[in-house]
Parts: structure tokens; C-alpha cells; sequence
């Protein structure tokens, strides 16, 4: 068995190196749908950073009338922070929102004056809720309106979220499914062309398959070199990609964060570097290998 396995890899080996031309395109074919998964798990992982990045700057809030307690709504705000989808409940108290609101507009002296005139503190005390997921806002609106401190509310900023929220949500939905249909079409494509690339230069080899075949020779004898060939290109593909996304990731990475909200290309890159070599890996020789077990078929059915 271990000879029988030594003649294998050692035939197959010898016709990666005999065909060298058909040997670099099928790297070379490997190297674009490898290249093209990895750039997809990388464009998934900006995304996922982009999205957590966005959804902690939207919130709802929930402003009280100006004659509720504290305790009321810190009372309010212990029951909210109960709820499965809540993520976050923040109390802002009127005196915290009129310090905010005089940072915000410290440039607008109009606004400052304006304010100093009327005197009291025009603002209501509120609650900034975050939730796990976009679309749990609508359900947190719902059941604002019908919780036991709906008539301390005056207002529920939702209205004027909401845009930013369901397209929030559509951007993560449309991302989400456009990755798979893709992710589906480039495994056909891959297949497809690999397996054609591969099925020539078993071509170019069947009649030295077709003595084998006469003479006895076990198909697992006659499939392995081509499997092992398959495996080998896959492997090479892998390196080549492995080095390609290394400096490509490095030299991206500062432009990059300039306008991602920061995220770090490189960073993410090397973070992931053994499930990025593991994907890689496993697609390339996956793909050369049920590629030549394919295209082989036809040459054992004799």
C-alpha cells in the first residue's frame, strides 16, 4: 500500500512538472476563484465591522414629560432593560441634555443668547435605548406605546431614525444576500473552469490511461496521480494567494480606514491569518481535486 501510495504521489508529481504550461493555467485559474473567495471574506468582514459600526451610532430615545420623577424613569428604564432585544438603556437627565445641547452649539452664540432668554431648562429628561439588531426598533416602538409608563412619554424619536434605521437594515439584508448568490455562482464558475482545465491535460495523457486501463490497473491506481496533480495546483495557488493578499492587505490597509470608519484591513487580516490560509487552502485543493476526479471518469469507464 505505502509503494502503491509512493508511485502515486511520484506519477503524479511527475506530470504536474511534464505539462507545465497546463500546470500554470490551472494555478493560475485557482488562483483568481481563491483570490475571489478570500477577497469576499475579507469584503464580509469590513462589511460586519461597517454595520456594528453604524448601528452603535443609531438609537432610539425616548424623552419624558417635564413633570415626571427621575424614579419614574429610572423605573421605566429598569423594566426596558429587561427586554431581549434591548442592548442598552441610557438615562440623560434635563440638566445632562442642556450641557449637551450648550457643547453642541457653543459655536452659534444666537442659539446660546436665545437660550439664556428663556430662562428655565427647556429640555425633557430621556432615554437612549440601543438593540441587538436594526429591525428590533419597530418592535421596541410598539411596545413603548403600550407599556404601563406610556403616559409619561411625550415623545418617541423614532420618525425621524427611522430612514436611517430601515436602511440600515437594508444595506445588512442586501449584503447578507448578495454574498451567498454570489459565493454560489463563483463555486459553479470554479468548478467549471477548473474541471475544463483539468480535464485537458488529462486529455493530453489518455492514452497512456487507456494502457493502464488494458493492462489491469485498479482506478484508484490511475485516478490518484491526477488527484494528487489536482491537490498539488491547489496547494501552489493557495501560497500564491496567501503572499498576494499579504501585501495587498498591507499596502490597502491605511487608505482604506481612511473613509471605513476606521476599520484596519491588515489588522483584521493577520488576525484571521490561519482561517484565511485554511479557506484558501481548502478551496484550492477541494477544487483540483473533485475537478480531477470528475474529469477522469469518462477515461475509467472502458
Amino acid at each position: 500500500m505505502f509503494i502503491t501510495l509512493k508511485r502515486v504521489i511520484k506519477s503524479g508529481w511527475a506530470n504536474f512538472s511534464r505539462n507545465s504550461w497546463l500546470a500554470t493555467a490551472t494555478v493560475f485559474i485557482m488562483v483568481m476563484v481563491i483570490s475571489l473567495v478570500t477577497s469576499l471574506y475579507l469584503l464580509r468582514g469590513m462589511t460586519d465591522f461597517l454595520i456594528k459600526e453604524l448601528e452603535a451610532k443609531v438609537d432610539l430615545s425616548v424623552y419624558f414629560q417635564k413633570d415626571v420623577s427621575e424614579r419614574e424613569i429610572l423605573n421605566a428604564k429598569e423594566e426596558l432593560s429587561k427586554l431581549s432585544e434591548v442592548k442598552e438603556v441610557e438615562y440623560i437627565s434635563s440638566e445632562q441634555a442642556l450641557e449637551k445641547f450648550k457643547e453642541r452649539h457653543k459655536d452659534n452664540p444666537i442659539i446660546l443668547e436665545t437660550l439664556t432668554e428663556i430662562g428655565d431648562n427647556p429640555l425633557p429628561a430621556s432615554l437612549n435605548i440601543k438593540v441587538f439588531e436594526a429591525p428590533q426598533y419597530e418592535n421596541l416602538v410598539s411596545y413603548l406605546q403600550g407599556s404601563s409608563f406610556q403616559n409619561l412619554i411625550e415623545k418617541i424619536d423614532y420618525q425621524e431614525q427611522k430612514p436611517v434605521i430601515e436602511r440600515l437594515y437594508t444595506i445588512t439584508s442586501g449584503l447578507n444576500t448578495g454574498g451567498i448568490i454570489f459565493s454560489l455562482i463563483l463555486a459553479f464558475l470554479a468548478v467549471l473552469v477548473a474541471f475544463n482545465t483539468i480535464r485537458l491535460a488529462i486529455y493530453n495523457s489518455r492514452d497512456e490511461i487507456s494502457v493502464q486501463r488494458l493492462v489491469g490497473a485498479s482506478n484508484w491506481f490511475i485516478r490518484g496521480p491526477y488527484i494528487f496533480q489536482g491537490a498539488i495546483s491547489g496547494f501552489f495557488a493557495t501560497l500564491i494567494c496567501l503572499l498576494i493578499f499579504t501585501i495587498l492587505s498591507f499596502i490597502l490597509s491605511s487608505k482604506l480606514e481612511t473613509f471605513a470608519l476606521g476599520f484596519n484591513l491588515f489588522g483584521f487580516y493577520t488576525h484571521n491569518l490561519f482561517l484565511v490560509f485554511s479557506i484558501q487552502l481548502a478551496t484550492g485543493i477541494i477544487l483540483g481535486v473533485v475537478s480531477s476526479i470528475i474529469a477522469i471518469r469518462k477515461y475509467l469507464q472502458i
